[in-house]
């Protein structure tokens, strides 16, 4: 089986690694993670299913999926200024402007989904998404191990 992409968006503030992990708790007690959904839905959304968490912790869901990882952003648990595994990383702005044409992309930009194909198995990226000039989001993207 090939790596599985998974993102989200979720409101911006300055503490990425807040935000991240804010994002985890979210995902986690949702129950959006494998092996409670063993292909979790991408991008999340308000009708995504929602059927609980199945484990006591994030570190039990971790070792309960085995070698294929979450397939969430349950496998990213930090942020890191280098693509590594295991950590979200900025997206570079070499990319962001090849892809984009800006530094300061709008949702609508980063919907079309052209981002999967910078990705590394079991890394992930963000970005802060602006609308009408401002920070607005922040975008989480990553690419399951397995």
């Amino acid at each position: 089986m090939g790596a599985v992409p998974y993102s989200y968006f979720v409101r911006y503030q300055p503490d990425i690694g807040a935000a991240l992990q804010e994002l985890r708790e979210r995902e986690f007690r949702e129950g959006r993670y494998n092996p409670v959904l063993r292909f979790p839905p991408r991008p999340v959304g308000p009708d995504s299913p929602a059927p609980g968490a199945r484990h006591r912790s994030i570190r039990e869901a971790l070792r309960a999926s085995g070698a294929d990882g979450t397939r969430s952003i349950l496998d990213l648990e930090q942020v890191s200024e280098e693509p590594r595994l295991g950590a979200v990383a900025p997206f570079p702005e070499d990319v962001l402007r090849a892809l984009y044409g800006t530094t300061q992309p709008t949702r609508e930009m980063i919907e079309q989904g052209a981002d999967s194909e910078y990705l590394e198995r079991g890394e992930g990226i963000y970005v802060v998404v602006y609308r009408d000039g401002r920070r607005d989001e922040i975008y989480f993207a990553g690419l399951s191990y397995d």
